[in-house]
């Protein structure tokens, strides 16, 4: 019978706490796996045995008969192979994906058919962003008939603390290059290019964010049928966001392809604390109601992005083992609206929604 969770990634920064909600949610019954035994069991010991360890190496080829018990899997980590993915689809094995990578949530995405006739449910862009960005955008969406463009813009504190996985993405898409969709046409831009104002409420004011890889951006063209999408970051630090695109500019980031110079960055990263562990996401989005000009603005503020990202990845994996939803690969904001998640980040998060300046939740 499959009654398991596995979290891959489950002694994590944010694996931790998926599986400390999913484990109030079907006890002794999540996996919190990973390549680190010792860790998974240190975790587990934590829990008081409301999660048990797995060893499990993704970077390896894995024994189909892992999955015989398993109804879903909960991906905390990055992959640039989707052979475990295909696994876990050909076993009809629910999955959930936490990972910002789009060229490899794309081919995730190929699998499709193959988790359709498995009668498996994938569901990608789950977490803060991509994940809480993508239902805030359905939202604007729906106050529409037509939405002709969306902007997203992401406010991160540097004193929270952000997992090393989170990090290391971070550093690593500053010097990268990706399409995004503009007028309905494919064109290429740079990250921490392109700066943009953007109004965070009354707490923040404006702060200018500059282009980021995040996946949203990639998969709402398509999911939303936007024929423009953007998605920005910046910190709370004006400083320290100035001087990466500062740096940007001079071409200095090229050196983050040494791998020295690139970890150096990362510590660095890690034990900065000149701000604070509050976030904000601001969705602007410009279309057409009842053929009147409309402008949507939904503004969500919190603190501890790591929680919120592990609080909404569990809600939808709770929701995707309880649930009957269309098998396939789909992503969240397909599947899921802003209200579903809801109760779960309620309280943690605050949300506003403003349609030409006039507040409407």
């Amino acid at each position: 019978m499959k009654e398991h969770i596995v979290v891959v990634g489950g002694y994590g920064h944010v694996g931790q706490t998926i599986c400390k909600e999913l484990g109030e949610f079907v006890p002794g019954k999540v996996f919190a796996a990973g390549r680190n035994r010792e860790r998974a069991e240190q975790f587990s010991r934590a829990t008081g045995g409301m999660v048990r360890p797995l060893s499990l190496n993704i970077t390896e080829t894995v024994d189909p008969s892992v999955l015989d018990s398993v109804k879903l899997v909960v991906m905390c980590v990055d992959q640039t192979d989707p052979s475990f993915v295909r696994s876990c689809m050909e076993k009809g094995v629910h999955y959930v994906d936490i990972s910002a990578n789009h060229s490899f949530l794309s081919r995730v995405e190929r699998l499709h058919k193959e988790a359709s006739a498995s009668r498996a449910t994938a569901v990608l862009s789950v977490g803060l962003a991509p994940g809480l960005t993508n239902l805030l955008a359905r939202h604007a969406h729906s106050q529409m008939d037509q939405t002709d463009a969306i902007d997203i813009s992401v406010m991160l504190g540097l004193g929270d603390q952000h997992g090393k996985a989170a990090i290391e993405w971070t550093i690593d898409n500053l010097n990268t290059e990706y399409e995004v969709v503009k007028g309905g046409d494919r064109t290429w831009v740079k990250s921490f290019t392109d700066g943009k104002e953007t109004f965070f409420g009354a707490e923040w004011g404006r702060k200018k964010a500059y282009r980021f890889n995040f996946s949203d951006q990639h998969a709402l063209p398509q999911t939303l049928d936007v024929p423009s999408v953007s998605t920005r970051l910046c910190f709370d630090s004006a400083a320290v966001t100035g001087l990466l695109a500062w740096l940007r500019a001079l071409g200095a980031v090229r050196l983050l392809k040494w791998r020295p110079i690139r970890n150096a960055a990362v510590q660095l990263f890690g034990k900065m604390r000149v701000g604070t562990e509050r976030f904000a996401v601001k969705i602007d989005a410009w279309g057409k109601k009842n053929q009147q000009d409309v402008f949507v603005e939904c503004l969500v503020q919190g603190k501890n992005e790591a929680e919120v990202t592990a609080k909404v990845a569990a809600a939808v994996a709770a929701s995707v083992t309880r649930s009957s939803f269309p098998h396939g690969v789909y992503h969240m904001e397909q599947l899921f609206e802003l209200q579903d998640i809801w109760p779960s980040i309620h309280g943690v998060v605050s949300v506003e929604t403003r349609v030409n300046g006039n507040r409407i939740s």
